[in-house]
């Protein structure tokens, strides 16, 4: 067989192995971590929470989350991504079941932030774990087709559960909300347990690959490795946590991904309906429409990357865009079929930039220095998380309209692309992975 038939093969059979998988349980871990949005919508009033309140309980996810998010996925790398990631989705599905529990702002509290601290791990973890199946070359669509997750996840989760919210209320005397966690809950578990026994850890142990093909696979993977080496210093994990450039990394993931994309989401359902009274199940529809665009353009923004060889014009413009539909639907608040129009470009934007983004990092780190390098980034990266949906909800409160927060959104995805740009411009030169895949 030809090298060219061979990675051929060898991409397609790991592609249709393990992305459908992983794009699944992210779809799963993305309603959980989101379908807060909705539960919003009659929640805050039968417990009495203020929009300030219901913001910062929102943004406290990330909280948990930044502060087990580095440890977790240390872990990942010293047990193996099979176990940790069925030990992490076992966990946060059953706090996520739990939610229904809650009885009040303290309790609203306490659960969300469990819930950022067991899925603590898992999106860092994948992106880890896909960086030791698919060279650089197809690391674009890969990365693209697993984050067409997080849009299609809030189609289905702006439908599934605006229609839980209405159908289900008083059903067994419990509220349309708390019928919603549990729904959206119980399925994560079961995956869980699924996942122990799907999925493997290494190229290494992959029965279901020819000798041939998982030889080929081990060789570009351990040359790709090298290559790095070669253009930057060999770090170690400690020396891989405190790197300036993963540092700043960090920030501009926080500023131009999370608090962007996570202030939209927690909020949009509450948006539209102020800005159009529309019942539960029909936000759930318009709301969905942003997320539609994205999961359309995102994996044909993934594989336009990858095939002209060029990560920072594609991800700066994903970002350029993002900001601009957050700043233009501020501007145009008034008109509700405009300010729908520019939140469905930038959604476009934001999504599609995340996937490019997590190439960036494989520019400077590998193995386990990698995982805690990815770790560190996403967990700072998911503080904005926090101030997004928290700052959207304070001015909320204090303005009576969400034009300033999406102001404050639009500014910070802006700010974010101009760190970006200057990382990607930092290290495109220095190790060019493409074509030291095909020499």
């Amino acid at each position: 067989m030809s090298n060219e038939a061979l990675e051929k093969s060898t991409m397609s059979k790991a592609s249709r192995r393990l992305l459908p998988y992983l794009l699944l349980v992210f779809c799963l871990c993305y309603i959980d971590r989101t379908n807060l949005g909705f539960a919003g919508l009659t929640m805050n009033k039968e417990l009495g929470l203020t929009a300030s309140v219901f913001g910062f309980g929102a943004g406290l996810f990330f909280i948990g989350y930044f502060l087990f998010e580095v440890p977790s996925n240390l872990c990942l790398a010293r047990f193996g991504a099979r176990r940790w990631i069925a030990r992490i989705m076992v966990s946060w599905g059953l706090v996520a079941t739990l939610m229904c529990l809650i009885q009040g702002e303290n309790s609203f509290l306490a659960m969300r932030f469990l819930l950022g601290a067991t899925e603590a791990g898992f999106f860092p973890g994948v992106i880890y774990y896909i960086g030791n199946w698919f060279p650089t070359r197809h690391r674009g669509v890969a990365l693209s087709r697993f984050n067409l997750a997080q849009p299609i996840a809030l189609v289905v989760g702006s439908i599934v559960s605006g229609f839980l919210i209405g159908s289900m209320d008083g059903v067994l005397g419990y509220s349309g909300w708390r019928w919603l966690f549990v729904a959206e809950g119980i399925p994560t578990v079961i995956l869980g347990i699924v996942t122990l026994y799907y999925l493997t850890d290494t190229p290494a142990d992959a029965k279901w690959l020819t000798e041939e093909e998982r030889q080929w696979l081990i060789n570009e993977m351990n040359q790709e490795a090298e290559a790095i080496k070669g253009a930057n210093k060999d770090y170690s994990i400690i020396q891989a946590l405190l790197h300036p450039s993963i540092l700043i990394l960090g920030l501009a993931y926080f500023l131009a991904i999370c608090e962007g994309v996570y202030g939209l989401n927690m909020w949009i359902p509450q948006m539209i309906n102020a800005w159009s009274g529309l019942p539960a199940w029909q936000i759930g529809l318009v709301g969905a429409l942003p997320f539609v665009c994205a999961a359309i353009a995102l994996p044909i923004i993934g594989k336009s990357s990858d095939n002209h060889h060029e990560r920072k014009w594609h991800l700066t413009g994903c970002l350029i865009a993002g900001a601009a539909g957050l700043l233009l639907s501020a501007y145009f608040s008034n008109n509700f079929v405009l300010t729908m129009f520019f939140l469905c470009i930038a959604a476009i934007g934001m999504f599609s930039a995340i996937p490019l983004f997590w190439t960036v990092p494989a520019m400077i780190l590998t193995g386990p220095a990698a995982a805690g390098g990815i770790a560190v980034i996403n967990s700072i990266g998911n503080l904005g998380g926090f101030f997004g949906p928290t700052a959207v909800g304070y001015v909320r409160t204090a303005t009576g309209t969400f034009m300033g927060g999406l102001l404050l959104l639009g500014a910070s995805v802006l700010l974010g692309a101009v760190i970006v740009y200057g990382m990607c411009k930092k290290y495109e030169h220095k190790v060019d992975l493409f074509d030291e895949g095909q020499k």
